[in-house]
């Protein structure tokens, strides 16, 4: 019991950000989050359906994770979003007063920017496994499921 608890507990550390929290805030805010990506994808249109699109992934794939469902592929679609929403929103290098030492907003972003990239970090190890002799496995299934709360010995 311990150790579907732990498994458990590590799959929602991990999707808590988005769900539900991320995925609330675009819900309850949705203006403004269509203003913040407007300022990136320029149209409406596409800053809506960015919007629409992010609130989907951290939905429907912060669910695959937690229930082990398909959850390398979600695992997967998670990390390449978290990249992208780094590269995207966390523009460090275009803030003006980036600096190591004393107040700095750019140094602020940078950290939010290396935070997005960890947890990309922790969904690629989900998706392929922790060592490099697991990777082949997604490949061969990606969209199959590590069992997460199945017991060894169990059926």
């Amino acid at each position: 019991m311990l150790s579907i608890l732990l498994a458990f507990l590590a799959r929602l550390l991990l999707v808590l950000l988005f769900l539900p929290f991320s995925a609330l805030d675009k819900a309850l805010n949705f203006s403004q989050a269509t203003a913040q990506a407007q300022k990136q994808a320029g149209a409406l249109w596409l800053a809506r359906l960015l919007i629409v699109g992010g609130l989907a992934v951290e939905l429907f794939m912060s669910l695959g994770v937690l229930t082990g469902i398909a959850d390398r592929f979600a695992a997967l679609v998670l990390a390449l979003y978290c990249v992208v929403t780094a590269v995207m929103w966390k523009q460090f290098w275009r803030e003006p007063d980036f600096r190591l030492v004393g107040a700095s907003q750019g140094r602020e972003v940078f950290w939010d920017f290396l935070k997005n990239l960890a947890v990309a970090g922790g969904f690629l190890m989900l998706a392929f496994g922790a060592s490099a002799a697991s990777v082949q496995s997604f490949f061969d299934a990606p969209l199959a499921s590590h069992h997460p709360y199945a017991q060894a010995g169990v059926p």
